[in-house]
């Protein structure tokens, strides 16, 4: 009898310990993985928790993230995708600009300079222009370095002149967003009555707007060229503004995955306002005989206006005119 329960405490036993082997390895795959085990692998570790996570004492638990799979795309979007956007559209626009200006060439006054003055933009005007149109052309070459200073700049002159380059161009382009941003936002405010496309600007836009071909065709202040700059400029400087605030800012309100999004936006954004502008410029210094005065000196001749602007000058010229009436002593 004795014999007997030995042997079923021994089968009893066996078959407990069998249970403990085999429940464990019967349990779903998708059971939790330990991070601390030496045979877990990086890829597995990030699709089980998507992000590796580590502790922490401080109170922002975002500091905690080590690792997060979707860094790795932001990453090649900017060492790879934004370059080649970058330098697509910025090269690219430069390159026709340059086939442009050798097959049509300067767009010169037909008419010839009369000797005339009239007053084009005033000096609040001008100010506001100049100083958006200097802060953009920093914050530009600034944020140029991000994209490419490493791979082209830093070959050229080291790492120590790089780093200190490097430093001050994100001085400058984090203190000049500011007025860089209250120049936009008053370009919006100061020239949005004359900047609402009309029916002037399709028959502006049909004849070529002076640039194709030898036609004139009537604008008033802004033609269809310079309105499409301005909401250009307006929507464009909106875009890289907020972008660049939400970075200059983080997690106000964003989370990482946010801000690589804000990342790609402004980059792709800015690169696009850097292209557009360059015809811009084009416009108002080689592109155009006498352009440049408008925005140098505040006036244009008689004969510019003619040509480029007719329906604003006889405006101009009709409010001239008319006389003023005096007014009676008391």
């Amino acid at each position: 009898m004795a014999r007997l329960f030995a042997r079923i405490r021994t089968i009893a036993a066996a078959f407990g310990l069998l249970i403990m082997v085999i429940g464990p390895a019967s349990s779903p795959l998708s059971a939790q993985v330990d991070p601390n085990a030496s045979a877990v692998q990086e890829q597995q570790l990030l699709n089980q928790l998507k992000t590796i996570q580590g502790l922490g004492t401080i109170p922002d638990t975002k500091s905690y993230v080590l690792e997060h799979p979707a860094g790795r795309d932001w990453q090649y979007f900017h060492n790879v995708t934004l370059r080649w956007i970058a330098g697509i559209a910025i090269l690219g626009f430069f390159a026709l600009i340059v086939i442009f200006y050798l097959v049509r060439g300067s767009v010169k006054l037909e008419s010839g300079f009369s000797g005339r003055k009239i007053v084009r933009f005033n000096w609040f005007e001008r100010f506001v222009h100049w100083m958006t149109a200097v802060c953009f052309i920093i914050l530009g070459i600034s944020g140029l370095n991000i994209t490419f200073g490493r791979p082209l700049l830093l070959p050229l002159i080291g790492p120590d002149q790089f780093t200190a380059w490097s430093e001050w161009a994100k001085y400058a382009h984090n203190y000049l967003s500011f007025p860089f941003t209250l120049g936009v936002i008053l370009i919006a405010l100061m020239w949005l009555a004359g900047n609402i496309p009309n029916r002037t600007d399709v028959e502006w836009l049909r004849q070529g707007g002076g640039i194709i071909g030898d036609k004139h065709p009537a604008a008033d202040r802004f033609n269809a060229g310079q309105k499409a700059v301005y909401w250009v400029v307006v929507l464009g400087g909106a875009a890289v503004a907020v972008t660049g605030y939400m970075l200059m800012f983080p997690f106000y309100g964003t989370a990482i995955d946010t801000m690589q999004r804000a990342e790609m936006v402004h980059g792709v954004a800015a690169a696009c306002f850097i292209a557009f502008m360059l015809g811009h410029i084009y416009i108002g210094t080689l592109g155009m005989q006498g352009a440049f005065e408008a925005m140098g000196e505040g006036t244009v001749d008689v004969n510019w206006a003619k040509e480029h602007h007719s329906l604003w000058l006889a405006k101009e010229m009709e409010r001239e005119s008319k006389p003023v009436r005096p007014v009676p002593a008391e």
